[in-house]
């Protein structure tokens, strides 16, 4: 595992002082959002000290410049935990939906950090806050096929990029949330007569709301000329409301019961999210502690919450052998993606 972040840690109360935000009804959804402090890059304030509404086309830089940037950043923390060299690595899937890029992050980051040009690549892109576990699947099976090489999920989320400033409560509820930051993961396959340690991947499940496709999205603003994210004020009673179904899916055929299940790696979606889901789901708050910890310090990392969380459960050093685990991502479709593991 490898994270990194960018910009400036802000505290909730101290970016409402910044943009002036005098609203009671905003201010209450920054102050009541179970978030301490996010890792922001702001608009610089302009001569008369007002932070303004940044462009399309400046938003879309900052996104490739942040992004790059935490993306390195990661990947080199990553690879150094697992002992291993730029050189070692096989397959690169970089994850993220706070921008555009065509070519894609994976191939920005090869370039700059100077990897094989013949690493195979894979770019997943506007998938939202479930993709990190998208990407987790697409690199298990490429490892399968490809036993004792290294592949590494990569996502970077520069959700500064989508900051949008027009004084509306949709916008209030988006920017109350969503902090910088990227997660890195290794993933390798044993070869035959091989044990490694740490947890195996054991089974993936999905499952696409479809009847909630449209309240997680991003729209085009025309009057701001800039895309806009809007987030339905129901989507954590969508998503606790089916969170049991696909868990259930997801254990199915195994012999195991939720109760079985020792360790909880939810994305951090924000506090009525986490509350949905440890209702419907009968978890305890200990269940979802790094999940409840890394809102509060980070903010909502999109698609990498959940690979922070993972990151605190190591260093907590709890797990032992033969223990299962869940690992829980939300998002837009609307979408709950879940994986399986065994340590």
């Amino acid at each position: 595992m490898g994270t990194a972040t960018a910009g400036t840690t802000v505290s909730q109360s101290a970016l409402l002082d910044l943009f002036g935000i005098d609203d009671p009804k905003v201010r209450s959804v920054y102050l009541n959002s179970a978030i301490d402090r996010r890792r922001l890059t702001l608009p610089e304030p302009d001569a008369t000290g007002v932070r303004r509404p940044e462009t399309q086309g400046r938003l879309l830089a900052k996104h490739k410049r942040l992004a790059v940037e935490m993306g390195r950043q990661a990947l080199r923390a990553c690879l150094e935990r697992a002992g291993a060299d730029l050189s070692d690595l096989r397959h690169l899937c970089c994850v993220t939906s706070t921008g555009y890029l065509t070519p894609g992050l994976s191939a920005l980051i090869i370039r700059d950090l100077g990897i094989d040009p013949h690493c195979s690549r894979s770019d997943i892109v506007g998938m939202g806050c479930n993709a990190g576990l998208n990407a987790l699947n697409v690199v298990a099976g490429w490892s399968a096929a490809h036993p004792g090489e290294l592949g590494v999920v990569l996502c970077t989320e520069a959700c500064s990029a989508a900051y949008v400033l027009d004084g509306t409560m949709r916008s209030a509820v988006v920017n109350s949330l969503f902090g910088d930051g990227a997660a890195a993961l290794a993933l390798v396959s044993d070869r035959p007569g091989e044990t490694r340690p740490g947890p195996r991947i054991l089974k993936f499940a999905s499952l696409l709301i479809t009847d909630a496709i449209d309240a997680m999205r991003y729209d085009w603003d025309s009057d701001l000329d800039r895309f806009s994210f809007f987030l339905d004020p129901q989507i954590p009673y969508v998503v606790g409301a089916h969170a049991e179904t696909v868990v259930d899916r997801l254990l199915a055929g195994t012999g195991l019961r939720r109760s079985d299940i020792a360790q909880w790696l939810v994305h951090s979606g924000g506090k009525k999210v986490i509350d949905a889901v440890v209702v419907n789901l009968g978890l305890s708050r200990h269940d979802v502690r790094h999940t409840v910890q890394v809102l509060r310090d980070y903010g909502n990392v999109s698609s990498g919450s959940f690979l922070f969380s993972y990151e605190r459960l190591g260093e907590e050093g709890v797990t032992r052998p033969g223990e299962y685990g869940v690992l829980m991502t939300m998002g837009p479709g609307s979408t709950i993606e879940t994986a399986l593991v065994q340590w």
